[in-house]
């Protein structure tokens, strides 16, 4: 069934839909229209896909991956094989109507591991805690930065993570629009 699944995502790729079971036919190699309603009926159970106006549609499993169980990053271990399904979305977001994505420009959060060309996921927030990296407006300009606070002046600014920047205080207004939960960077 995996290997089905598989080629199912890669004509979804291809064409930005779901094949019709007369193309499932050729691309399953089956002669017969039973066998792929029997793929059909099998992938719907599971939970893959699903029938929407008569017609199959992909639900967030199907673009789930697999998700295989855990690795050890110290010693050499035998890797231990599950077959569970795991889509980044419901690994990451929490609330998808307040949850956006943008492009780190710079190198201001290099020291916490945040580079220039990552995507941060941004959960829409008005405040948050010292410590918590947000999204905010100081005097009219945007930046991603640490939140912080002075408990003996009682300011909160923000700071880099990277000691050639300065911290930032605000003169006029800091306003925060968000808070960073997640960064994905591509290797490679």
């Amino acid at each position: 069934m995996i290997e089905k699944l598989s080629q199912l995502k890669k004509f979804y790729k291809k064409f930005k839909r779901l094949p019709s079971y007369s193309e499932m036919l050729k691309i399953f190699g089956f002669s017969s229209k039973n066998a792929v309603f029997k793929v059909i009926k099998s992938l719907i159970d599971e939970g893959f896909i699903k029938k929407e106006n008569k017609k199959l549609a992909p639900t967030s499993k199907f673009f789930a991956l697999p998700f295989l169980g855990q690795i050890k990053a110290g010693f050499p271990i035998l890797a231990e094989e599950d077959r569970n399904y795991l889509t980044l979305d419901e690994y990451m977001i929490e609330d998808p109507n307040s949850t956006f994505l943008l492009k780190v420009s710079g190198d201001s959060l290099s020291g916490i591991g945040i580079f220039d060309g990552d995507i941060v996921i941004i959960e829409r927030k008005k405040e948050a805690t010292p410590g918590t990296i947000v999204l905010a407006q100081i005097d009219k300009e945007w930046t991603l930065k640490i939140l912080k606070k002075d408990k003996k002046q009682q300011i909160v600014y923000l700071e880099a993570a990277n000691p050639k920047y300065p911290p930032l205080i605000p003169r006029q207004e800091l306003q925060i629009f968000g808070v960073v939960k997640a960064v994905i960077r591509k290797l490679n």
